[in-house]
């Protein structure tokens, strides 16, 4: 089975067996614009040009939410088509824009992929029996880049935020999912082929339809091909009869003409059986959250009932996507590290803020989507002081996730926050920032900030009936309104018969929240009647009485805000900006620039040539990386010592040390920088310190050519050096890369 790399419309992604066709260019687009829009300009290096891609993409999505709101609030069949044909006309304009604004310098898409192949960082799972689409192993390297992510991850949030961080279980019960609204709502639509059982995701289906329609017939009419666009923009959008009817319409069938299923909803969620009965349903967990959600009351008393707090959870999700075609993006098991930050509703102060209100951030905000399409760029302070940022925990874990992604090496001018628009937003949240990485594919969603205020505590203790209250001791002393709620047990009685003791239960709880007390006692009084429960309750039934109470606490149902870090998406932005090919006119040559401090191998260690008088040296330097806890690798391949360097930097591997003669007389040893190629001479016994500091950030390396001066070298110069002493006899063509390495383990 032969494996390859390929593009979709938005990922780079591995996939098994034929390459698929490419997608449509967006030149396809441009013989779409009808003759009445305005021209845009072709300059794609001019202000002015720049400027009308802005204008044009912040109108797109000022049409989309308008179609949105259209949508949800019920307008006619005519405003809609309005609306929409509105719509896809910015698009087609904008779809030229894009052309024209093409970059100067490709992003050398062939040679990352061949290097993320051939070193081994991502391979199809189970290839040898043909692989299973959305599923992936990472190899060597790969692993453990991500697990250094991964440790600088918690070190960076659960030690420097004091975190209280959990492991539970993936397998989730049916009531919890219930509860959080997975089993009702995580789903997608989808059709089956009748005659196979093959299934399909019922809107990607469509999409795909139209665009191959379009292609195949270049001499279809602008306004036609302006018709299906309609449709195919609001591919997401439709219930499943209207999907139906356009299945019906178009006439789409499954491969080899197979008839399609109706299109029913699919829920995402790996579903299976806990215990050998069979009657307890469960599922895999398609997030962590809610592991640290229940656990809700057992991390408050740990935490010796001290608001506000922060748990945080690594482990994996799994969502059973219909037909992954994202790649390395879009998994059906993927890691996650998600944040859940208990905080007074009333109070979402962050006393550590201060130390982050100084960050600059680019901030995509709602008004700058909609408007200019450009982002702000400003520093969280005043992004908080000015309501941009609805409060201070919020921006604080947005500078925190902004500090870490420069941190393992990202491009901080490939980063950006974009808020949820209105129409995207939850009806419980209070506000949702996405930390979005530019890839070559365009911008990429990585981790989710989101004030889900107190939805989540608040439907797992009704549903358990289970108080999630916490409270707060007051700097002083403070009298408040207290309302206590008397219900009229006699007519409950009469009214609720074998309900009464739950309808007494929840009027009595109820005293609990002013807030809600009070509305219940304003619908009452304007109404006759409010429900409660379920249950209907008559303002005879309850009595309300008022006092003032003098108290030294505050009780209540605490806001999450949570900072959710997907990160295969993470990893894979990280691979995307960490390649380099540092000679245009060298095509083969290519370097993984990865930051020290995650690089899968801190340093590789070269035996000059294969000398038995160099082996005792190369192992004693080896095991002295190891016991300081660097991984490092020996490389005593017949290769060139070029060679063997270019080898490393193909795998990120920023620091080489090399065993040669001098060092049988002296002791010293050279040690080369990937990134700038300098080397230079220091004594051996000072190499385990000198790296930890490279790594650990405490140091870079102009301190250590400081530091050895006089000893510094190019690398060429170095090289020159080294063919005076060296004759191996040996190839310098094809020869295993594994052929004779020993390798200390991770």
């Amino acid at each position: 089975m032969a494996f390859h790399l390929a593009s979709t419309a938005k990922f780079s992604v591995i996939e098994y067996g034929q390459p698929s066709k490419e997608p449509p260019k967006s030149k396809k687009a441009a013989s779409a614009l009808p003759a009445s829009a305005p021209k845009t300009s072709t300059s794609g290096s001019s202000p002015a040009s720049s400027l009308d891609f802005d204008a044009l993409t912040a109108a797109v999505t000022k049409q989309q939410s308008a179609v949105k709101m259209l949508k949800k609030s019920g307008a006619s069949p005519e405003e809609m088509a309005a609306a929409t044909a509105v719509l896809d006309k910015l698009r087609t304009e904008l779809a030229v824009a894009q052309d024209s604004q093409a970059p100067t310098v490709k992003f050398p898409r062939k040679a990352f992929e061949d290097t993320i192949v051939r070193k081994m960082f991502v391979i199809p799972s189970f290839e040898i029996h043909g692989g299973v689409k959305g599923l992936f192993d990472l190899g060597p390297p790969c692993c453990a880049l991500k697990a250094n992510i991964i440790d600088v991850w918690r070190k960076h949030f659960v030690l420097e935020e004091n975190m209280l961080e959990m492991e539970c279980t993936n397998l989730t019960p049916y009531s919890v999912l219930k509860t959080s609204g997975h089993v009702d709502k995580f789903t997608d639509m989808m059709v089956k082929d009748v005659e196979t059982g093959e299934c399909f995701r019922a809107d990607k289906l469509l999409e795909d339809f139209i665009d191959d329609l379009i292609e195949k017939t270049p001499d279809m009419p602008t306004e036609e091909v302006e018709a299906h666009r309609l449709v195919q923009r609001q591919a997401d959008s439709y219930s499943l009869e209207e999907i139906h009817a356009l299945f019906q319409k178009y006439g789409i069938k499954g491969n080899e003409d197979h008839e399609l299923s109706k299109p029913f909803d699919f829920n995402l969620m790996f579903e299976t059986k806990i215990g050998p009965e069979g009657t307890s349903i469960g599922y895999l967990r398609p997030e962590t959250a809610q592991g640290l959600f229940v656990n809700f009351r057992r991390l408050l008393e740990f935490n010796g009932k001290r608001m506000p707090f922060a748990a945080a959870q690594i482990g994996l999700g799994f969502r059973n996507e219909i037909a992954p075609r994202g790649g390395l993006l879009r998994v059906r098991e993927f890691c996650m590290a998600e944040i859940e930050h208990f905080v007074n509703p009333n109070d979402k102060a962050h006393p550590n803020f201060h130390t982050v209100a100084g960050k600059t951030l680019n901030l995509f905000d709602r008004d700058s989507q909609l408007g200019t399409g450009r982002p702000l760029v400003m520093t969280i302070g005043d992004a908080v002081k000015q309501g941009v940022v609805n409060n201070e925990t919020l921006g604080y874990f947005m500078a925190r996730t902004n500090l870490f992604m420069e941190k393992i090496g990202l491009d901080p001018l490939r980063l950006r926050f974009r808020q949820h628009l209105l129409t995207e937003m939850a009806h419980y949240a209070a506000d949702c920032w996405d930390l979005e990485i530019k890839t070559s594919y365009g911008w990429v969603e990585c981790v989710g900030h989101a004030d889900r205020a107190c939805f989540d505590l608040k439907v797992h203790a009704a549903a358990t009936n289970t108080s999630m209250t916490a409270s707060q001791r007051l700097d002083k002393p403070k009298k408040v309104e207290v309302i206590a709620v008397e219900p009229d047990k006699k007519t409950i009685g009469k009214t609720f018969k074998k309900d009464q003791k739950t309808v007494v239960k929840a009027l009595e709880e109820l005293a609990s929240d002013s807030d809600a007390v009070s509305a219940f006692e304003e619908k009452l009084r304007t109404a006759g009647s409010a429900e409660i429960e379920g249950f209907t309750i008559e303002a005879s039934m309850v009595k309300f009485s008022r006092s003032m109470k003098e108290v030294q606490e505050e009780k209540f149902l605490p806001s999450v805000i949570e900072p959710s870090f997907g990160m295969g998406r993470i990893l894979y932005s990280l691979l995307e900006h960490s390649f380099l090919q540092p000679d245009p006119n060298d095509e083969q040559r290519v370097v993984m620039r990865f930051n020290p401090m995650v690089a899968p191998t801190k340093a590789h260690v070269y035996p000059l040539q294969t000398n038995e008088k160099f082996g005792p040296v190369v192992k004693a330097i080896a095991d002295q990386l190891t016991a300081a806890g660097l991984t490092n690798k020996i490389d005593a391949s017949g290769q060139s010592i070029g060679r063997r360097y270019a080898r490393a930097d193909e795998v990120g591997t920023p620091y080489g040390i090399t065993v040669d003669f001098d060092t049988l007389e002296d002791k010293t040893v050279t040690l080369r920088d990937r990134d700038t190629q300098l080397q230079v001479r220091l004594p051996s016994q000072d190499i385990p310190g000198v790296i930890k500091s490279l790594v650990d950030g405490a140091k870079g390396w102009e301190d250590i050519t400081e530091e050895y001066s006089g000893k510094a070298k190019k690398e060429d110069e170095a090289a020159d050096d080294d063919d005076d002493e060296m004759d191996l006899g040996f190839d310098d063509e094809e020869e295993d890369e594994d052929a004779k390495p020993a390798a200390n383990s991770r």
